[in-house]
């Protein structure tokens, strides 16, 4: 009996975070992948310098490894929607785009903040969730581990939030809406 699907999308959305890339981008890390299950590696590595995958060979963008893992790369797609959707698991830099659409599907995510980025913003991001108990959060350093050990069967769903009292406060403050002349 064939393997039943299991892939993992790796994403750094539209910024530039080669050394995930590269964590990821690795035997032992595709070993990993295979060891927990996982039948496709599909990776999304932006404007990386290395364009390409070292786990295939040079040119190649699809291919499979000896143990039968799939691996693909590209640069950029329109949407990422359909590679998220399509997940058994997302590793992703720690950005609040890319991290909220994969737990708004309902995919369980390993957040990687990117240290070169703001003021290490994406750490007080993926530190938070990780708290919520959504994500995983990892280090460069660490991503292997979690991949091998962490339990992604046991993170809570996320539940979006109500914007609807900012919207309203915002409206009082600006004198428009139904909010608009209390005081």
């Amino acid at each position: 009996m064939a393997d039943q699907e299991r892939r993992v999308f790796l994403t750094v959305g539209t910024t530039r975070f080669d050394a995930l890339v590269e964590a990821v981008d690795r035997a032992a890390v595709a070993a990993v992948l295979r060891r927990r299950g996982y039948t496709h590696l599909t990776m999304q590595i932006g404007a990386a310098a290395f364009q390409g995958s070292r786990l295939l060979p040079a040119g190649a963008t699809r291919g499979a490894l000896p143990d039968g893992l799939v691996v693909e790369w590209f640069d950029y797609s329109p949407s990422l929607a359909a590679h998220v959707a399509g997940a058994a698991l997302v590793v992703s830099h720690a950005g609040a785009g890319s991290v909220f659409e994969a737990l708004v599907a309902g995919v369980p995510v390993v957040a990687v903040p990117n240290p070169q980025l703001m003021d290490d913003h994406q750490a007080e991001l993926a530190r938070k969730l990780e708290g919520a108990g959504v994500l995983v959060a990892a280090t460069l350093g660490t991503l292997e581990h979690v991949l091998a050990t962490a339990d992604f069967q046991g993170l809570e769903s996320y539940v979006p939030g109500d914007p609807g009292g900012m919207v309203a406060a915002v409206d009082w403050l600006m004198g428009v809406g139904s909010a608009a002349g209390k005081k």
